[in-house]
């Protein structure tokens, strides 16, 4: 099921616009600096050191773009400017504070804002991590930066004081963010603002197996997948997966359920949910072993009928 939101604040949800920043050091076949650009999760733009180009993801990112030089320019600085080299020295410099020589290190950011469409609340953020681990995070509020390590102190220390970079990411976090998200939501309204149902199996690896209820091809990504007994969601005996992307902008989740102490005569008590933003009715699969597709047994996927 495919449908459009008619107007840009429908549903009511918090949409978002990320951009994320990657570094390498000691990874030879792998560009050392990377920049990516998301709203709600979709991709938007992609550059990296190796590539002196912009790469679009969708025709209407360009008719942005040519209608506003001021992100033109803000993106090719980004991409191209004095940005790649920052980083590169930003991780030479780590790599002396944790007192490493040589290996594979990776330095990130991610900023950009979140906007509720309905309050008309913006947060902003702006954070750092190196080698998978929290660094240095931005408080906004208190105009303050937020040192997790040691090794970071240092540069709280400076970046406090420096109240143009705070002012700086002010005006971008609440002002300039909040505003280009909207306009990205309003070009990209029948890709960002689409529902997509998906379908809904049950699979199992062998008979001793957890069931696993797969929900793929949803959209938009703010979507829940539970079991549920006697109409009661389960906690116990569950394990959830995380909301993955497909190929195709669409995306995926699973959850799996424990059926090793359940009788096969209370089966039928239990059933897969699938809910999904701005959609009423649920998408609900019973437990029943003709619906399961095993790696031990042939049968069909049979989809979860709405109710």
């Amino acid at each position: 099921m495919y449908t459009e939101c008619i107007n840009l604040f429908c549903p009511a949800v918090k949409h978002s616009l990320k951009y994320i920043v990657t570094a390498s050091s000691g990874l030879p076949d792998l560009p050392e600096f990377v920049v990516a650009a998301v709203v709600d999760e979709n991709p938007l733009f992609y550059c990296d050191s190796s590539k002196k180009i912009l790469e679009l993801k969708h025709d209407w990112v360009k008719k942005v773009l040519e209608n506003d030089p001021h992100q033109l320019e803000f993106y090719k600085r980004a991409c191209f400017g004095w940005l790649p080299s920052y980083f590169k020295d930003t991780i030479n410099g780590l790599k002396q504070r944790f007192n490493q020589s040589g290996g594979v290190h990776i330095l990130q950011k991610m900023n950009g804002c979140e906007w509720d469409n309905e309050t008309g609340e913006i947060l902003g953020f702006n954070q750092f991590g190196y080698d998978g681990e929290d660094f240095i995070s931005i408080d906004l509020k208190t105009e303050t930066w937020i040192a997790p390590k040691p090794q970071a102190v240092t540069t709280k220390l400076r970046w406090d004081a420096d109240k143009a970079r705070m002012k700086y990411n002010q005006k971008y976090s609440t002002e300039f963010y909040p505003e280009w998200l909207k306009i990205y939501l309003a070009y990209g309204r029948s890709f960002l603002l689409r529902t997509e149902l998906p379908s809904v199996s049950l699979l199992q690896k062998t008979p001793s197996s957890p069931v696993s209820c797969l929900a793929t091809g949803f959209y938009p990504h703010r979507a829940s997948l539970v079991w549920r007994k006697d109409g009661e969601e389960l906690h116990e005996e569950v394990d959830h997966g995380e909301i993955l992307p497909n190929h195709d902008g669409t995306f995926q989740m699973s959850v799996d359920l424990d059926l090793s102490s359940v009788t096969p005569e209370d089966w039928t008590r239990y059933d897969c949910v699938f809910q999904l933003s701005g959609v009423k009715e649920d998408i609900i699969t019973k437990l029943e072993k003709d619906r399961i597709r095993t790696n031990w047994g042939t049968s069909e996927i049979i989809l979860g009928k709405k109710k």
